[in-house]
């Protein structure tokens, strides 16, 4: 079976650039230009974190908190120690 690693990430859309800010505790803080409008700050975020990891934006989803600013997100085809040295930590 393969392994789905689950994220959480704290969204600031509107930002002058896309970009992983950090961590503060276990949550993921990423700066996004795209507005929070229809979906666009949501495939924003998909294709940075998949950019970042090296995987397909296919492999990134959103699982839950699509509407709000604090979001989980599932990734495909990584482990979670992998996921996270990528990411900065």
């Amino acid at each position: 079976m393969e392994e789905l690693v689950s994220l959480s990430v704290r969204v600031t859309p509107r930002s002058s650039r896309d970009e992983v800010v950090g961590w503060r505790d276990d949550l993921l803080l990423v700066r996004l230009r795209a507005a929070p409008v229809e979906g666009q700050a949501n495939e924003a975020l998909r294709r940075l974190v998949a950019k970042k990891l090296g995987v397909a934006v296919s492999d990134v989803g959103i699982a839950g908190g699509a509407t709000s600013r604090t979001k989980r997100l599932r990734i495909r085809g990584l482990e979670t120690e992998a996921v996270r040295a990528r990411l900065g930590r």
